[in-house]
């Protein structure tokens, strides 16, 4: 099953396909959400792990994801479109965002309404820094995709901070805690470019495979 989808994704799409989405709009609540219909796949991380970064570097797009010196800038539900039926969605970053209580209930309420009810949602990138990995946050988001039943491709981001032996031995650390989820995993460096062919291959995959 895994290979005829690799098969059918790479026949699907023109070669750079990921540098052709742009930004669509910014939603703060249900209601602006676009018509639930296509496809799309959601990028979720704390506010300090590069996700930003990550998402420029996988379309190929350096300003395409904002990048800001003050963690936690995103605060709407950012769709970056590659046709009308076709998404990727840069969901809020939790941490470091300097908001009142309000806020973050509603970004909160916002984000598991999200992931319960959108249908043409794939699967969601689960964003880590590999130094710092499995946190609350990233928990929540492991608890969330496992009741919504939503498939998850955990990005050890920053692998460029260890070395090879070190960035596996937590990639094998973190497999053992996933032994019962739905999820897949590998190492990625924004900055290096580690891990990008798989990451787009992923992207791809959930994207465009029936």
């Amino acid at each position: 099953m895994a290979g005829e989808s690799v098969i059918d994704t790479e026949q699907k799409l023109a070669n750079g396909w990921y540098s052709r989405l742009e930004f669509r709009l910014g939603v703060a609540s249900i209601k602006q959400l676009p018509e639930d219909v296509g496809s799309e796949v959601a990028f979720s991380g704390r506010s300090n792990v590069g996700k930003s970064s990550v998402i420029n570097k996988i379309t190929n797009r350096r300003g395409l994801a904002r990048i800001s010196k003050s963690p936690g800038r995103t605060r709407e539900l950012n769709y970056f479109s590659y046709d009308e039926n076709t998404h990727l969605v840069d969901l809020p970053g939790y941490g470091y965002a300097k908001v009142n209580v309000e806020m973050r209930d509603a970004w909160a309420k916002l984000l598991e309404r999200y992931l319960r009810e959108r249908q043409s949602l794939r699967g969601v990138f689960l964003i880590m820094d590999i130094r710092h990995p499995m946190g609350k946050f990233d928990q929540l988001m492991l608890e969330y995709c496992q009741s919504c039943n939503l498939p998850l491709h955990i990005l050890l981001n920053k692998a460029d901070k260890l070395s090879k032996n070190a960035g596996n031995k937590v990639m094998s650390e973190i497999r053992r805690d996933l032994a019962n989820v739905d999820a897949s995993l590998q190492l990625f460096s924004a900055l290096k470019g580690t891990g990008l062919d798989e990451a787009r291959q992923k992207l791809g995959d959930w994207l465009y495979s029936e």
